[in-house]
């Protein structure tokens, strides 16, 4: 089976994924196949360079295939991701055309979008499941 994780809740990145996940595909004990995962609000500040989970992270994702994205909104509030959203409309004047924006300060390998590019990207990996946490 594939999955994919979509980290929502607070600390899900930090605990959940830092304590739970990434010690077993470390281990190579995880139990499925991840294709990919995807990072809202506070839960992107794990992806930050220098961050242990992180950077213990890409390595893992480099090495198996992971996809991870952070949401763009989130990641140009929290000053992880700088230009324009790519799908939302943060200005509240119903803007649908994608913007252009580009990671900085966050561990190798991550890419940051809105659920059009998620879906895109995963498109050629396609999980079986899909889990929020």
């Amino acid at each position: 089976m594939k999955v994919a994780y979509v980290f929502a809740l607070p600390r899900s990145a930090s605990y959940k994924l830092g304590r739970m996940i990434l010690p077993q595909l470390e281990a190579g004990t995880h139990g499925v196949e991840v294709a990919g995962m995807f990072f809202f609000d506070d839960n992107t500040f794990v992806l930050r360079q220098g961050d242990p989970i992180g950077e213990r992270l890409a390595k893992v994702a480099a090495e198996q295939g992971i996809l991870l994205m952070m949401c763009d909104m989130c990641a140009l509030e929290r000053g992880l991701a700088a230009g324009e959203p790519r799908w939302c409309d943060a200005d509240g004047l119903g803007r649908t055309t994608p913007g252009e924006i580009a990671v900085t300060g966050v561990v190798a390998g991550v890419q940051v979008g809105c659920f059009p590019d998620l879906y895109a990207a995963l498109a050629g990996n396609m999980p079986d499941q899909v889990i929020t946490l």
